[in-house]
């Protein structure tokens, strides 16, 4: 019987992992990088081990250290989460090399499958060769063959930037996974992402534990996932699930695992589906590990997948039939970033992170954690079950707007406007293409926040006044004006409180620095107004208030290129020096930040006037990368297409 369990891992996942070990009487230890010295997953861990160093591939992807601190600390199995080492099977053979368990499958099935070069050939799916593709094989994939999580992924669409994304790919995929091996596949738009939960143990016996739908995405990084599938037909559904177990089966599987396909033309082959047709499903490949999102299959079947990992690895076996499955379960994955300018992560101070009873939360950050560059920016998977899934996804967008979410800007309104949207009430209407095609309308602001400002206006005159005294007087006063964002917002001191003049429609019933109640056209609302610097929340409401009188050493001079986000600069383009000549569009450095590479391009064409980026350069948000000056011609040029 496993007695101490180490996972190689931070986060979410671990203090996932360490739930069920506490529930099952199974001690705990963590690993932690010097970024993560404080981190949540370290605080609930019954002992913790630092990993020297901040970046991954000095910390988590060091397997030789992972090993080393589950002997030190006691350990007797390692667990290895998702992502860094979980699918690295040299690993799985360090840690059972030195005599402990390892709670996932045989490092041959993870040899097998977990390249997914080598999974394709296994099951006869042979990749596309670089070199001799033609127009007529676009759009291609190109994958990283280690890992996922959309890490090592790019759409090529013309064959002459075919070269620079195979060499972004392959940086990304090493930086994430330690692997800079790439492969392409061909590209297929707007299809379903269907996934088949697999549970085998080592007496013979394989379930298929369920679908799910991870079709909307973004950067290939799954956004919200739900189980089961919804409208899929019977005939489809047993086809993956035959397929998937016999995928898990040729490899001797062992363990939890995920088979994912990509059903093709899902609206118009679901329509034909039901008139009798067919759909047909690519494979994509084979996850030999536990997945991001495997509470919505858990939520459905009841079942706790890392306890079950857990018994198979201490060689207890399964029943020979799987649960069966009841009701509808959705989870929405909360980020820190912000959607509309680029899905571009957010780093800082998270002051408040609370949702109401009755919801399963799984997160690594607590209110006042900070959240880092070096790591994913996800904070937390927010997961619902109902009976139906009408039933789920009311439930879980209400939940996200109620939540209580201080701190960068997040995903928080993306999640609810996505859920209430009318394609995702649509299940023939979902693919992948969702928010390619839906960003701009999903992105705009929600409703009131016109609203909000007056509220946040409202409350900061009620919290001066407390400090420094003062408020109405006989004397009538010109308006106090107040901007947030786009909206500026006009009131004045009454002997009854404040009036507002701009906008309109809007009459104060109550005002206190934490708590606005506004009566707008005979409707009254109270809200929760909390301010963090000039950033304030109002109650879903997140709005910075514009600076009364701009700092001046802020200006910055025409064709200035800012860093989007705090990291590392990675790369720079070749050649790239001052007087450079550079054409719009054109890539000229590359930032990694929350294991995401971004690409930094020229805004204008011109001349490079300056350059204060290099290669491992630590950047905050803000600062000055570089300088294009663009052509007079090329301004000439514009001003004639105008």
């Amino acid at each position: 019987m496993i007695s101490t369990v180490l996972v190689a891992n931070r986060g979410e996942i671990a203090c996932r992992v360490f739930r069920t070990c506490r529930e099952l009487g199974i001690g705990t230890v963590a690993v932690y990088s010097d970024a993560d010295a404080s981190a949540l997953h370290v605080r609930e861990a019954d002992a913790a081990v630092r990993l020297p160093g901040a970046t991954p591939a000095e910390t988590y992807l060091r397997g030789d250290l992972v090993v080393k601190a589950a002997l030190a600390a006691g350990a007797d199995a390692v667990h290895p989460g998702y992502g860094f080492l979980s699918e690295n099977a040299e690993f799985a053979r360090a840690v059972l090399d030195a005599g402990l368990v390892w709670i996932g499958p045989p490092p041959s099935a993870i040899e097998a499958m977990a390249s997914k070069t080598r999974a394709k050939e296994l099951l006869g799916i042979a990749p596309l060769v670089p070199a001799a593709l033609t127009e007529a094989d676009l759009p291609v994939l190109v994958k990283a063959a280690a890992g996922g999580g959309g890490r090592g992924m790019r759409i090529v669409r013309e064959l002459a930037a075919l070269e620079g994304e195979l060499t972004a790919a392959s940086a990304e995929a090493a930086s994430a996974f330690g692997d800079g091996e790439v492969f392409v596949e061909p590209y297929v738009e707007n299809g379903r992402h269907v996934e088949v939960q697999i549970l085998a143990d080592a007496h013979g016996t394989v379930w298929a534990l369920g679908t799910r739908d991870c079709s909307l995405q973004r950067r290939h990084q799954k956004v919200i996932e739900e189980a089961p599938a919804p409208g899929l037909p019977p005939a489809l559904v047993e086809e993956l699930y035959d397929r998937s177990v016999s995928a898990a089966k040729a490899v001797g599987y062992v363990g939890a695992g995920t088979v994912e396909f990509l059903v093709a033309d899902v609206p118009q082959t679901l329509g034909s589906a039901r008139a009798g047709g067919t759909p047909k499903a690519h494979f994509l490949e084979m996850n030999t590990r536990l997945q991001v999102e495997h509470p919505v299959t858990e939520e459905v079947h009841g079942v706790d997948l890392v306890a079950l990992q857990i018994t198979v690895a201490e060689g207890g076996s399964l029943p020979a039939e799987p649960p069966s499955p009841r009701g509808h379960a959705i989870e929405a994955r909360l980020y820190a970033e912000d959607p509309a300018a680029g899905w571009t992560p957010q780093t800082g101070a998270l002051h408040t992170l609370e949702f109401r009873r009755g919801l399963r939360v799984d997160t690594g950050y607590v209110s006042g954690d900070t959240i880092g560059v070096h790591y994913d920016a996800m904070l937390a998977k927010v997961v619902v079950h109902a009976p139906t899934r009408a039933e789920a996804v009311r439930k879980l967008a209400h939940a996200l707007e109620q939540a209580r979410i201080h701190g960068p800007v997040t995903n928080r309104d993306l999640l609810v406007a996505s859920l209430r949207h009318p394609d995702f009430h649509d299940p023939s209407r979902l693919d992948t293409g969702f928010y390619d095609r839906n960003l701009d309308a999903l992105t705009q602001a929600p409703p009131g926040e016109a609203y909000a400002a007056v509220a946040a206006a409202l409350a900061q005159a009620a919290a001066h006044q407390g400090r420094f005294g003062g408020g109405w007087r006989n004397v009538r006063s010109q308006d106090q004006v107040a901007t947030y964002g786009d909206h500026e917002v006009r009131y004045r001191p009454t002997r009854e409180g404040y009036t507002v003049t701009v906008p309109e429609g809007v009459r104060p019933v109550s005002v206190s620095p934490d708590r606005v109640r506004l009566d707008v056209d005979g409707v009254v609302r109270d809200v929760e107004v909390a301010r963090h610097g000039d950033t304030v929340h109002v109650g879903r409401h997140r709005l910075t208030a514009a600076p009364r009188f701009p700092d001046p050493t802020e200006q910055r001079e025409p064709g200035s290129l800012l860093a989007p986000m705090p990291g590392t600069v990675v790369r720079v383009a070749d050649g790239l020096a001052p007087g450079a000549r550079v054409t719009a569009g054109q890539p000229l450095l590359w930032l990694e930040a929350m294991k995401m590479e971004h690409r930094v391009v020229a805004p204008a064409s011109g001349t490079l006037t300056a350059l204060h980026a290099a290669p491992g350069r630590q950047v905050e948000v803000g600062a000055l990368l570089a300088v294009v000056q663009q052509s007079v011609q090329t301004e000439a040029q514009e001003d004639q297409t105008v």
